[in-house]
């Protein structure tokens, strides 16, 4: 395969979870809407499209340059994007300060301590359960690989990249589905 067929494939991967990102939207609000349990709203969004571990053509240093963006998002000035940590810990919602050095990027999220193999030997059910006590969630031993105690504190991994992004907002989890 050449880069040209390989370039291709990846942006056809990356266009194909834009428009799935978009089909979802589309579903939760009308699953919200169905439920009855909300009044009746319009949703007036602003949708943030942050796309992460992707390749795309930027301008860098007066070149020309594909951009490999691996546990990374593209933080360009004004740009919104989203770093999540774990199940237990929330989100934060950002806006790009457009930090040439770091070729305007960000961390895509917490980031691991441990590898899966290692978060199921090591993270006990108990210690899953008060991680995520305050969370709707699994709490079953299949779980635990995505258990709180794998991830770097995600405080600590904002605090790392304050010349990078602008904390705009933190979301806090009430439910999270996994697998």
């Amino acid at each position: 395969m050449c880069i040209r067929d390989s370039l291709y494939a990846v942006q056809w991967a990356q266009d194909y979870a834009y428009l799935n990102r978009q089909v979802m939207m589309g579903q939760v609000i009308e699953a919200l809407r169905r439920t009855g349990e909300l009044p009746e709203f319009e949703a007036q969004l602003q949708v943030i499209n942050c796309h992460h571990n992707y390749v795309t053509k930027e301008d860098h240093f007066g070149e020309t340059v594909w951009v490999t963006r691996k546990g990374a998002v593209r933080a360009q000035e004004g740009d919104w994007g989203i770093i999540p940590g774990s199940m237990g810990v929330g989100s934060y919602i950002v806006r790009g300060k457009g930090n040439r050095e770091s070729f305007n990027s960000c961390s895509h999220g917490a980031g691991r301590t441990m590898s899966r193999s290692q978060a199921k030997k090591v993270i006990s059910l108990d210690r899953h359960a008060a991680d995520t006590a305050h969370v709707e969630c699994r709490k079953d031993e299949g779980i635990l690989d995505e258990s709180p105690g794998a991830y770097k504190p995600l405080d600590a991994v904002m605090a790392a990249q304050a010349d990078l992004v602008e904390i705009v907002h933190k979301l806090r989890p009430l439910v999270c589905v996994k697998g």
